[in-house]
Parts: structure tokens; C-alpha cells; sequence
């Protein structure tokens, strides 16, 4: 279920619209440290060739402003989100939502049989996961970089405002 907190600030809206205004691709917000995000994030540039998603690292001015608009703590880099256009998506929800954006035949067939089980479950064992990922694989000094293949596909800062 897509949600947005009804007052998110003017300026978040502002960057948000901005980073929508001209590329419609939802934008997966990920810990850029974290080496089992990365390691998602990879297998998510792996197995969407055609580039249906973009990417920005929860820490950056763009992951920020979209946290903001959707309703959560600007500072807080627990959960993955998925933001689109007209809605945002966190913890289990946003995983099986970007299933559903992947090549992979199985992903969303994935996705579809996750959503029979209770948020709440699912978001237990998503809060498990998250809350030992730096245990479970590490994390790196700074955010990752995109190579030249994908530049387009990592929002690296929030667009000016017109300031």
C-alpha cells in the first residue's frame, strides 16, 4: 500500500516533484553503506535491463527530501523505500513492490504469494534483517558510486529549486 504523510514539507514536495517532473522511474531509496544493500541494489541493475527503476542512497540530499515527502524522519536510514510518483512504499511492501518491477519471471509471481502473509509478520522479519545487516555483511566507508553503465539510473543530489 502506497502511502504519504498528508503535510510533508513544502520543500521535500518541492525536490520531489522536481525529481519526478521530467523522469516518471520510481526511485529506490537504499543504505549506501551497507553491504547487503548494495549487494540488492546490484541485483536489482542485474535484473531490470530496460531500467524501470532509478536509485539514491538514503544518506544523499535527494534520499532526504524523498523520506521527508513521504512522511518518515529525513535522518532515518532503517528501511528501504521505494518512491513513486504518487505514493511510497517501505520495509516488506516496498521489497515486494520492486519485485514486481524486475525481469525476472519468478520476482513478481514472489511478490504476489508475499503479499498473502501479514505486513506485520513480513515487516518482523524485514526489522530482523535490517537491524543485523552491518553483522551479516558489513558496510562500507562511503555511499556507492555508480559506474558510467548506470548513471542514469542514481540520483545522486536533489535538483535546485530554482534558489
Amino acid at each position: 500500500r502506497a502511502r504519504f504523510a498528508p503535510r510533508a514539507s513544502a520543500g521535500a514536495g518541492d525536490v520531489a516533484g522536481a525529481l519526478f517532473s521530467t523522469d516518471k522511474r520510481p526511485i529506490i531509496l537504499f543504505d549506501g553503506v551497507c553491504n547487503l544493500c548494495n549487494g540488492g541494489v546490484n541485483l536489482a541493475l542485474d535484473l531490470d535491463p530496460p531500467g524501470k527503476l532509478r536509485f539514491a542512497a538514503l544518506q544523499s540530499d535527494a534520499g532526504r527530501a524523498l523520506l521527508a515527502r513521504a512522511g518518515r524522519d529525513p535522518s532515518d536510514i532503517s528501511s528501504i523505500v521505494l518512491v513513486e510518483e504518487h505514493g511510497a512504499y517501505v520495509k516488506s511492501d516496498a521489497v515486494l513492490r520492486i519485485a514486481t518491477y524486475l525481469e525476472n519471471p519468478a520476482l513478481p509471481a514472489a511478490a504476489a504469494l508475499g503479499m498473502f502473509f501479514p505486513e506485520q509478520l513480513r515487516d518482523a522479519v524485514y526489522d530482523l534483517v535490517a537491524a543485523n545487516r552491518y553483522e551479516l555483511l558489513g558496510m562500507k566507508d562511503e555511499c556507492r558510486l555508480g559506474d558510467d553503465r548506470f548513471d542514469d539510473r542514481f540520483v545522486a543530489d536533489a535538483p535546485n529549486r530554482g534558489e
